[in-house]
């Protein structure tokens, strides 16, 4: 029962990847998207959107990461693919699922969910130029404005050569608002002979364990729901094998902060910092109560070294703050 972490572009990069393989229960990360548009990109771009590309494709604390593309032409997409490939990845994934207008109105992410031979063509060329010992994944949406093609574009992408499928139960038309329809993952899962993962709306173990009853998946993304909790891949895998308790508490999730600013202090710009923060703590306070207070306090600041000297003192355990 594998647990993966979702791509999701201004939100899980690099830097919450390593902080959320920390805290556990996670067994395979996907890349935000590289956008290939035209050119082939230089090795620069795979490595800083993807810095894991020079440590084995793995985060710090050992997991495994696909590097994710996006793009519409399948020729340009498989050249990309090639160099991308020689920087060793975990794996390459296919973006058909991304809902921005700024993506979807040059003709990549989710509005291929209209073009199913486009889709088959892109995985295919994809497949081609990549070693055969690589993995070539894909994530899609259930369409652009309804699901009626879902099965159709599931079955291009495994017919173009994709080993595996995620499937984020929402049509691009639905965006992120709720619900997520875990019961047209189960038409698509049914449909093709590859393994199914499937995604959307997973906030608790609650969750996870109705999503898998309904789309019959075993395999699950987790995306927001785990950058509010933290803990919640550990929760899930402690359930699954049978223990109690597997969560992190406010204690040990608060522990995390400084190191997930330290990497924000290393590789962002000064005027990036305090937003990056301020975003992570906002999703924590929809799990977490305790967040409330320390969101109110980070959020009126924009210095970093102010940002510093509360986040020691507020990230210090109880008995040194006593003394």
């Amino acid at each position: 029962m594998a647990i993966l972490l979702a791509p999701m572009e201004g939100l899980l990069d690099f830097t919450l990847r390593d902080i959320l393989t920390r805290a556990g229960g996670i067994d395979r990360c996907v890349s935000e998207f590289i956008r290939v548009s035209g050119t082939l990109l230089p090795e620069s771009v795979f490595r800083r959107i993807v810095p894991e590309l020079s440590h084995a494709s793995r985060t710090p604390a050992g997991v495994p990461v696909r590097a994710q593309l996006l793009g519409s032409d399948p020729s340009c997409l498989a050249e990309n693919a090639a160099r991308l490939a020689s920087l060793g990845p975990a794996g390459i994934d296919l973006n058909f699922g991304c809902p921005a207008k700024v993506v979807n109105r040059h003709g990549g992410g989710a509005a291929l969910l209209d073009e199913p031979e486009t889709i088959a063509r892109i995985v295919a060329a994809v497949r081609r130029a990549v070693p055969a010992a690589m993995p070539v994944s894909a994530k899609m949406r259930l369409g652009v404005s309804d699901a009626s093609r879902a099965v159709e574009c599931a079955q291009a992408m495994v017919c173009g050569g994709a080993g595996e499928l995620v499937v984020h139960a929402r049509t691009k038309l639905d965006g992120y608002r709720p619900p997520a329809h875990w019961e047209r993952i189960a038409e698509v899962r049914e449909a093709v002979r590859v393994p199914v993962v499937a995604n959307g709306e997973i906030w608790s173990v609650a969750d996870a364990l109705r999503c898998r009853e309904v789309s019959g998946c075993t395999d699950l993304m987790l995306g927001r729901g785990a950058v509010a909790w933290p803990g919640l891949a550990l929760a899930i895998a402690a359930h699954d094998a049978g223990q109690r308790h597997g969560d992190l508490g406010w204690m040990q999730v608060q522990a995390l902060l400084p190191a997930f600013w330290e990497i924000v202090g290393r590789h962002f710009e000064a005027r990036q910092r305090a937003g990056r923060l301020k975003q992570w703590l906002n999703y924590l306070r929809r799990h977490f109560p305790q967040a409330e207070q320390l969101y109110g306090e980070v959020r009126t600041l924009h210095d970093s070294r102010a940002i510093d000297a509360l986040l020691q003192a507020a990230c210090l355990p109880p008995q040194a703050r006593a003394a």
